[in-house]
C-alpha cells in the first residue's frame, strides 16, 4: 500500500514588530482551526503554520510588549513554502530590515504559490517591488502615504482585500481574518470556510467596505483655508452653503475661492462642504437617538433620500444600516424603529 505523500500547505508568516497582535493572530487562527475542520479528510490536509522573525535576531516584540521568541528568521526559509504572509509594518526599522528586503525580493511563482499582506505589509511587498503595476490594498489611514510612496502601485483602499494573481494583500488589522477565511475557501471549499468562520464568530463575506470607517477629509495644516470653512461651517450646514456664500464670508470672488480651495485643499469647495455633511451625520447616527429625518435636515442633507444617496456614493452603506454598525455599544437600538426610504 502506498504512503500517503499529500503535505500539508505550509504557510509562513512574517511577523513585522511593532505591531497589532491581531495581524497576525487572527490568520493564524484561522488557519489551525480549519485543520480542525479538515481533520476527517484525512492526513495531509491542512495546514503548517509557521511564524518567522524579519531579523536574524529571531525575537518579535510587539506593540503590546509581548515578546514572542521564533524558531527562525524569514531569511532561513529556503524551502518552497505554499502561503507567505506579511503581517503589519515597521518603517522605522528600514534599515535593520535590510536583509530580510532582499530575501524577500528573491521570492517568486517558483518557491511560493501565493504571496499575501495584513495592513501595512503591503507597503512591505511594494518596497521589494512585489506590487508594481499590480491592484493592492491596505489600511485606510495608509491610503496617501501608500499611493505617493509607491506611485506604480494601483491602490484601492475600499476593499476588505484584493487578490492579483498569485499576490492577496488586506486590510486594516481585522481584514487578516477576512483573507484567511478566503483562502481556506479558495483551498478547500465554502463548506469548511463556513465552519471556521461560524466558530470565530465571523462573516465568511464580511458585509461593507473599508471606507466606512475611513475619514473622508485629510488632515490640514492649521492656516489651511479648508481649516477655516470647517470651523465656520460647524453651525451652518443646515443653510444652503453654495459658492457664493461661503465666498462671501471669505470676501473673496466665487472664482478666487474656487482657485484657492482646490489649491489648498485639492477639491472644489462644493465638494468639501458636502463630505462635511457626511462626517457631521455619521457623528449623530454614531452618538445619538435622532431620527433619520432629524439629520438629514440638520446636516444639509435634504430629506432621506437624498442623505441616503450621498452616503451610497460617499460610504457605499446607507444611513440606517452605518448606525447599526457603528451606534455607540454602550446603548442598544430598536431597528423597527428606523424607517428608511429606498
Amino acid at each position: 500500500m502506498k504512503a500517503n505523500l499529500v503535505q500539508k500547505k505550509e504557510v509562513v508568516i512574517v511577523v513585522m514588530t511593532e505591531l497589532l497582535m491581531l495581524d497576525f493572530a487572527g490568520p493564524s487562527d484561522v488557519f489551525n482551526y480549519a485543520n480542525q475542520c479538515l481533520e476527517a479528510l484525512g492526513p495531509g490536509e491542512g495546514y503548517k503554520v509557521t511564524i518567522v522573525a524579519p531579523t536574524a535576531d529571531k525575537t518579535i516584540v510587539t506593540g503590546t510588549g509581548v515578546e514572542i521568541r521564533c524558531q527562525s528568521s524569514a531569511m532561513e526559509i529556503n524551502r518552497p513554502v505554499d502561503t507567505l504572509m506579511i503581517a503589519g509594518n515597521d518603517e522605522k526599522r528600514f534599515t535593520e530590515f535590510e536583509p530580510f528586503y532582499r530575501w524577500l525580493g528573491t521570492i517568486g511563482s517558483h518557491n511560493c504559490r501565493r504571496i499575501t499582506s495584513v495592513c501595512g505589509g503591503a507597503l512591505v511587498l511594494a518596497q521589494a517591488g512585489l506590487l508594481n503595476g499590480k491592484k493592492a490594498t491596505t489600511h485606510w489611514d495608509l491610503t496617501e502615504q501608500f499611493k505617493r510612496t509607491y506611485p506604480e502601485v494601483l491602490v484601492n483602499t475600499n476593499p476588505f482585500f484584493i487578490n492579483d494573481g498569485e499576490i492577496y494583500t488586506s486590510a486594516g488589522v481585522s481584514s487578516g481574518i477576512d483573507l484567511a477565511l478566503a483562502l481556506v475557501e479558495e483551498d478547500y471549499g465554502k463548506e469548511i470556510a463556513v465552519k471556521v468562520a461560524r466558530q470565530l464568530v465571523f462573516y465568511l463575506s464580511r458585509p461593507g467596505f473599508q471606507s466606512q470607517f475611513s475619514s473622508l477629509l485629510p488632515v490640514y495644516e492649521g492656516a489651511n483655508i479648508a481649516n477655516q470653512l470647517k470651523e465656520w461651517s460647524a453651525n451652518h450646514l443646515h443653510e444652503q452653503l453654495d459658492v457664493c456664500t461661503i465666498a462671501d464670508h471669505f470676501n473673496m470672488t466665487p472664482r478666487n475661492l474656487t482657485r484657492v480651495f482646490q489649491k489648498q485643499a485639492g477639491m472644489p469647495p462644493a465638494k468639501f462642504v458636502e463630505k462635511l455633511r457626511v462626517e457631521a451625520a455619521r457623528k449623530a447616527l454614531e452618538d445619538s437617538d435622532m431620527p433619520l429625518e432629524r439629520i438629514a435636515e440638520r446636516c444639509g442633507l435634504g430629506g432621506l433620500v437624498s442623505m441616503r444617496r450621498i452616503f451610497l456614493r460617499h460610504l457605499m452603506t446607507t444611513p440606517s444600516d452605518y448606525r447599526r454598525a457603528f451606534r455607540t455599544s454602550l446603548k442598544s437600538i430598536d431597528s423597527d424603529n428606523e424607517v428608511e426610504v429606498i
